[in-house]
Parts: C-alpha cells; structure tokens; sequence
C-alpha cells in the first residue's frame, strides 16, 4: 500500500508542477489551445492571475515533494494529508464553480491519496 501511496503522492505533484508550468508561463501561448471558450483578449490582461495560480499550485506541489524527504512515519503522513487536503479542497472548489471536470482531474487523486493513508 505505501507504494500506491507514494505514486498516487507523486502523480499529483508531478500534476500541479505541470499547472504552475502552463498557468505561469504559457497561458498565453498555449491557454488559447485549451481553453477555446474563454475570450482570446483576456489572456493577456489575466497573466498576472494566472500566475498566480500557478505560484500557489506550485506550493502544494513542493509540500507534497517535502512529504517523500520525511524520514519521521506519522510526521510523513500528516505532511501529506495536509497538502493532499488543500488539493482536494481546491479541486472540490474549482468543480464547484469552474469546471466539473476539475474534480475527477485534481480532486479524486488526492482523495484517493488520503483515504489510503488513513486506511493502512
């Protein structure tokens, strides 16, 4: 279980360093690819914003990488849950007033990630 613990960790770090990627430095190039719906004249005006969505994703991707450096079990654990919990509080969030996709995408992995920490 520890393995699929560490994988499922890693994956949605590995997720959010790619989210503090394209919402810091390419929202503009390759936001206007994603995001097809939202106005092409609003990229510019909303790098900072996005960047600074990108900055925070980029915390909860360090604290969930802080988690694997913690020689300390219950330390490790509760590293993890917290920053596993910002993440689904965050996704739970954006489901709720972005995009519904949101949740399955950043959500459910770190739900996932939390349910079995607490169940070993």
């Amino acid at each position: 279980m520890e393995t699929a613990i560490k994988i499922i960790i890693g994956l949605v770090a590995l997720l959010h360093l790619y989210f503090l990627y394209f919402e810091m430095f390419a929202w503009t190039t390759k936001g206007r690819k994603v995001f097809k719906s939202f106005p092409a004249e609003l990229f510019e005006p909303t790098k900072p914003m996005a960047a600074n969505q990108g900055l925070y994703n980029g915390f909860l991707a360090a604290g969930l990488i802080w988690s694997f450096f913690i020689a300390d079990a219950a330390w490790k654990d509760n590293i993890a849950l917290f920053f596993l919990g910002c993440v689904a509080v965050a996704g739970i969030y954006g489901a709720l007033t972005v995009e519904r996709k949101i949740f399955f995408v950043q959500a459910l992995p770190s739900l996932l990630a939390i349910a079995l920490i607490v169940l070993k």
